[in-house]
């Protein structure tokens, strides 16, 4: 039954590969019996887990190696350790996740991993049935952003361990450039020792150099494959609109166009504050309704919104940025001025480990609200009062701090 499986397994794990390795690869506990990783369309989430499966093979082969050297060791059972599968496969038009589980624990199997999830309906009753009927096998699975985990869903709120994948850090993106193995920095040990963290960097490399090209291409590993990096990230937006939004939060396709047009005029303005009655009258929607595809949009990564502080959905935010900088410079009508990628890098670069916020204070962003930034372009003559990044600088002084070091945060 799971030979077919196998073979497809075989297939994509032999042409798997981890051009640098991911940070969130060390950080999950593979303990864990039932585990999310959860990330935007294009930021890797196939591979990351083939990656992994690659790895338990890889220590699974070097085990019977070491066995089979050993006197006397009674030669043990080829029990195929990992599986990968796409849940897509046809095979699940006639039968259930609970059966491919049964039959893969029967055959000595331990790490099932899943693909295409949201495809397979009831995904999230199946898995904790396969949780509580099988204590010995540990699932992992990639979850589109707006599929209900954790808290959001009652069948998994207590078993499932969720974590974020993003796309490419600046960290990441410069060691794949360069081959060097730069290490991350917590933003205290940046803030207060960035001049000697940038120094031992810019000894090593020179960051502004690399810079441009990642706020252009660097954030999603697709560039590393794709001879035209536009037309692919093209292709993901769409199917982040067409899947992630339409099918799975379930809306009428006939509602896809006013769901494009929203996103573009939000692409022609960001950073904007949002003025969500002009949008509705612009789209022809309700207010309400605007507000709720605003939402959908945050959620599958591809704008952000800033708040003030203590403020969250479904309060009007203070500001809108696009996800990340890539797909700021997919607005072809509008080229993007150097404050509205810096901006929006720092966004990005901060609010995935930290809490980021508006401030009525005479700062641009607070972060964990304790940590007033300002973000501009040049380097002011003099220090500033409170931590400034600035978009085009290599080293800094006092407050000052040079934006792609935030970018080593992970």
């Amino acid at each position: 039954m799971l030979d077919a499986f196998f073979r497809i397994h075989d297939f994509l794990v032999a042409k798997a590969s981890m051009p640098i390795r991911r940070k969130l690869m060390d950080e999950i506990d593979w303990n864990d019996r039932l585990i999310a990783i959860k990330g935007g369309r294009g930021v890797g989430k196939t591979d990351f887990l083939l990656c992994r499966a690659k790895e338990i093979e890889q220590a699974w082969r070097e085990e019977l190696e070491a066995a089979a050297k050993m006197k006397g060791h009674r030669k043990r059972r080829l029990q195929r350790p990992c599986l990968y599968v796409s849940m897509n496969d046809f095979y699940f038009t006639e039968h259930t996740l609970t059966q491919l589980a049964s039959a893969f624990v029967r055959q000595g199997g331990s790490y099932l991993f899943l693909d295409q999830l949201f495809k397979y309906p009831n995904w999230s009753r199946e898995l904790r049935r396969c949780h509580a009927k099988y204590p010995e096998l540990h699932i992992v699975f990639c979850a589109t952003p707006v599929m209900p985990i954790d808290e959001e869903n009652h069948d998994l709120i207590d078993i499932v361990k969720t974590y974020n994948l993003r796309g490419f850090s600046f960290r990441e993106y410069l060691n794949l450039q360069t081959g060097l193995r730069f290490r991350p920095y917590t933003l205290p040990e940046i803030l207060q020792h960035h001049s000697s963290i940038s120094r031992e960097i810019c000894e090593r490399v020179k960051p502004l150099s690399y810079f441009k090209e990642y706020l252009y291409h660097g954030y999603y590993p697709s560039y590393l494959e794709s001879s035209c990096f536009d037309a692919e990230l093209l292709k993901t937006m769409n199917s982040q609109l067409e899947v992630d939004v339409l099918m799975i939060k379930q809306i009428d396709v006939a509602c896809l166009h006013k769901l494009r047009k929203l996103l573009y005029i939000l692409m022609c303005e960001t950073p904007c504050a949002l003025n969500v009655s002009s949008l509705s009258e612009e789209i022809g929607l309700s207010r309400a309704t605007t507000m709720n595809y605003i939402k959908y949009l945050k959620d599958s990564r591809l704008i952000n919104l800033l708040y003030p502080e203590n403020k969250n959905f479904p309060m009007k935010p203070s500001k809108v940025y696009m996800h990340n900088t890539n797909l700021v410079n997919m607005n072809f009508t509008r080229e993007a001025t150097p404050m509205d990628l810096y901006e929006t890098c720092f966004y990005t670069f901060v609010h995935g480990s930290h809490k980021v916020n508006a401030t009525e204070r005479n700062a641009m962003f607070v972060v964990d609200n304790k940590y007033y930034f300002d973000v501009r372009e040049e380097a002011p003559l003099r220090d500033t009062i409170r931590p400034t990044a600035i978009g085009d600088l290599e080293m800094g002084r006092g407050n000052i701090i040079p934006l792609w070091l935030l970018g080593f945060l992970y």
